[in-house]
């Protein structure tokens, strides 16, 4: 896996970060970043082999998306999305679901983002209910990124106590309408929250469906990969600000990112966040006045954890931040 990750290193110094400030102002995430991912394979990352994925286990995973992360987050996060999409059509018993987008979702020809509001405890903010032979859809998705740069969307919705996933073409309509939002970092993404209404989605596009009690306990164990971005900032601040105490510090909480149990993956994501935010602060810092002018990379990155403190979080590492973001130093 030494090359995969060399490619991305690459990718990442030489294409992603030079242009990084310029992503970050832009309406939209320019298409060309996503091409080149897709013409050296990483959308097929998590792909089987037999359809020309590369079915990269998840500690490399963790790696590439770290490195990507660090040259620009926005191009990152867009691309991320996909991985789960891969992941499920690949596992799908849909029948010909397999057959007509797994290949093309490996070459990245079809691109896929996600709308995971029916995985999430509490009130059903996004609905499905049988008719006929397929599924009608209404509801919210508060937060789907890619719109504008993606051909389908991992929809999450509930029926009951079931969780049921659909693949649903990312295009407007009178049954499907995109609120755009203004986000402080990644804005480039194209995220909106999603809000249907008497959708219908056909029973070839159901990707597969599971109770909600499953659906959360394997969430727990699925926290890891989101740490990795912040491992991405917190990494390019440390080689813009040079040598120092904080390279330590990366070292030690990616170890403990990649030992934490589900239980304790809540803490790690934590202080990894956390990290990116105090690496962030002291480049700001390091560079003076000229660090809170738009066209510096401090101020975009300082934003970009800022952005992460939040993004894919949940109760216990939002509890676990404010614990440490909130703990009187010792005198």
């Amino acid at each position: 896996m030494d090359d995969v990750l060399t490619r991305a290193a690459a990718i990442a110094d030489d294409v992603l970060f030079p242009a990084a400030t310029a992503t970050d102002a832009a309406p939209l995430l320019p298409v060309a970043s996503l091409d080149l991912l897709a013409r050296e394979g990483f959308y097929g990352m998590a792909g089987p082999s037999y359809v020309g994925g590369w079915d990269l286990d998840p500690a490399t995973t963790a790696q590439v998306v770290e490195i990507l992360a660090g040259g620009c987050l926005t191009t990152t996060f867009v691309w991320l999305q996909h991985r789960n999409p891969v992941r499920a059509v690949a596992a799908s018993a849909t029948p010909g679901l397999r057959e007509e987008w797994l290949a093309p979702l490996c070459a990245g020809a079809r691109r896929a983002g996600i709308a995971l509001a029916g995985e999430r405890p509490g009130p059903p903010l996004l609905v499905a209910r049988r008719e006929g032979d397929g599924l009608t859809l209404d509801g919210e998705a508060p937060w789907v990124s890619g719109w504008g740069l993606i051909d389908v969307v991992l929809v999450a919705a509930r029926d009951g106590d079931r969780v049921i996933r659909m693949l649903v073409d990312a295009a407007p309509g009178t049954t499907v309408v995109a609120e755009t939002l203004h986000l402080v970092a990644a804005n480039a993404s194209g995220t909106v929250t999603l809000r249907f209404e008497e959708h219908r989605v056909p029973a070839d596009r159901i990707v597969n469906e599971g109770s909600l009690d499953d659906v959360l306990a394997r969430d727990a164990a699925r926290l890891r990969m989101n740490g990795s971005l912040s491992l991405g900032v917190a990494g390019r601040c440390g080689r813009l600000l040079g040598p120092g105490p904080m390279d330590e510090e990366l070292h030690a909480t990616r170890a403990e990112l990649d030992a934490a149990s589900p239980a304790q993956l809540p803490a790690a994501r934590a202080r990894a966040a956390e990290l990116a935010m105090r690496m962030a602060a002291a480049l700001v810092v390091a560079g003076g006045a000229r660090s809170i002018l738009m066209q510096a990379h401090a101020q975009r990155l300082a934003r970009e954890a800022l952005f992460l403190l939040v993004f894919g979080s949940r109760p216990p590492i939002r509890t676990a931040l404010l614990e440490r973001l909130t703990h009187a130093p010792l005198a």
